[in-house]
């Protein structure tokens, strides 16, 4: 199995960071013996998150003064990536825990944030840290309510003022970790009578599993990232109180179009399973799979090849993908903004690609499921599908940015790009700067 020196330069990597990158390959064999009984039965990878939460590594990208990591968006997503080589559920939900501690994290920093937006953000976001860190508790962000992506509209789930807090109605599809989460981040748009949705409108909740009218349904038996336990989940009458949110209202809207890559944190454990489909593929040609005849396949041409062209195009879609990841921030430019939807669209593109190849060169043999490569086949080919940022979004907003200058983003042809614009800058911001 490769490990962080072999894709990375480490004079480049922090001490600390290179020291859980460490730990996670350490973890790593256990997570994917794991991983065929997890695949099997469709069920969460409970051991893992308990591996996890011992190592110290479900508080990642919360600030140091919460007792947090406080890694970079780009540090985290280095992580990911590792344990997505072992397990690609595992770090699929991995990422949606640390996204809910994402939200709080970043878009506070943001520069246009006012002393009275962050005054009031204080207690929410500590409180969120707190339930992390002491707690251990595991959060869930549910975002997809099918057929529809909610960054082009706003969210259907909606909340309702009522005395002394909320009501929340609605369902989330997809709802990763459902059932085995502590608490589920629920994006909603608060209603008014006469009123259409509007984005501005947006708020979300921090929701507690057993919060009455908080309901997990549906079955979860899916092609691949089976481990998920992406189920529904219905919101009928949830009461909800100021104490309840995640960030003040509006202010999920005012800083989201200003932190693009926090849209994309669902590619390292993609980057991570294309990594896991070459290091089988060398492996196996080496001989070196466990419980299996050590016979040498590397005296063939047509082998050799394949796997030179796998490491290409891993070795090119890595070193894009970190290089967006590594330079994310809040007001991207241009440019930062392009080479994220490049990385995104082109790691998602290269795991199905690299995994199908990885099939193509072990044989047939390789497809039996008492070996890794099918599921990481299946897995593979899950990423591209996934809103806000599936590949087909992510061409046509390459696009735009591309063939448009930013003063006529919202003159473009096309049914979202309108509101696609205002998502990046915001009516009353700066647009995004041009290098």
């Amino acid at each position: 199995m490769s490990v962080p020196a072999d894709y990375y330069d480490l004079n480049r990597v922090r001490p600390e960071v290179l020291e859980v990158l460490n730990t996670v390959n350490a973890l790593g064999p256990n997570f994917a013996e794991r991983s065929f009984a997890i695949d099997t039965a469709a069920s969460f990878p409970v051991e893992n998150y308990k591996d996890l939460a011992v190592a110290g590594l479900m508080t990642l990208t919360v600030p140091k003064e919460f007792g947090g990591n406080g890694f970079s968006l780009g540090e985290y997503a280095m992580v990911g990536a590792e344990i997505g080589k072992y397990c690609g559920a595992t770090a699929l939900t991995f990422n949606m825990h640390n996204s809910s501690m994402m939200w709080s994290r970043f878009m506070y920093e943001l520069p246009h944030l006012t002393d009275e937006d962050r005054a009031a953000f204080d207690p929410l976001r500590e409180r969120q840290f707190r339930r992390a860190v002491r707690e251990q508790g595991i959060y869930s962000q549910p975002i997809s309510e099918a057929g529809q992506n909610w960054t082009s509209k706003p969210a259907q789930t909606e909340c309702r003022k009522l005395d002394g807090g909320w009501k929340i109605n609605g369902f989330k599809k997809f709802a990763s970790l459902a059932g085995y989460c502590d608490y589920y981040s629920i994006v909603c748009t608060e209603r008014f009578d006469g009123i259409e949705p509007r984005h501005e409108d947006t708020a979300i909740f921090v929701v507690h599993k057993d919060t009455p009218g908080l309901e997990v349904k549906g079955d979860w038996d899916p092609l691949g990232m089976r481990g998920t336990n992406s189920r529904d989940l219905i919101l009928k009458d949830v009461f909800v109180t100021e104490d309840d949110l995640m960030m003040p209202p509006g202010i999920f809207i005012k800083t989201l179009p200003h932190y693009p890559h926090m849209m994309a944190t669902l590619s390292p454990t993609y980057m991570g399973v294309a990594q896991a489909a070459y290091d089988f593929t060398v492996a196996y040609l080496r001989g070196e799979v466990p419980n299996q005849a050590p016979a040498d396949r590397r005296i063939f041409t047509t082998k050799r090849l394949a796997v030179a062209q796998m490491y290409a195009k891993l070795a090119s879609t890595r070193a894009l993908w970190w290089q967006a990841f590594s330079e994310a921030q809040g007001f991207p430019s241009q440019a930062q903004v392009l080479r994220m939807y490049a990385a995104q669209y082109t790691v998602m593109e290269a795991a199905q690609e690299i995994a199908a190849l990885a099939i193509r060169t072990c044989g047939g043999q390789a497809m039996l499921k008492s070996l890794p490569l099918e599921r990481i086949y299946r897995d593979s080919r899950c990423g591209a599908l996934m809103l806000p940022y599936t590949s087909e979004i992510m061409e046509d907003y390459m696009s735009v940015l591309t063939l448009y200058d930013l003063n006529e983003l919202d003159d473009a042809p096309g049914d979202e790009l309108g509101a696609r614009s205002s998502l990046w800058r915001g009516p009353e911001h700066p647009p995004i700067a041009a290098e």
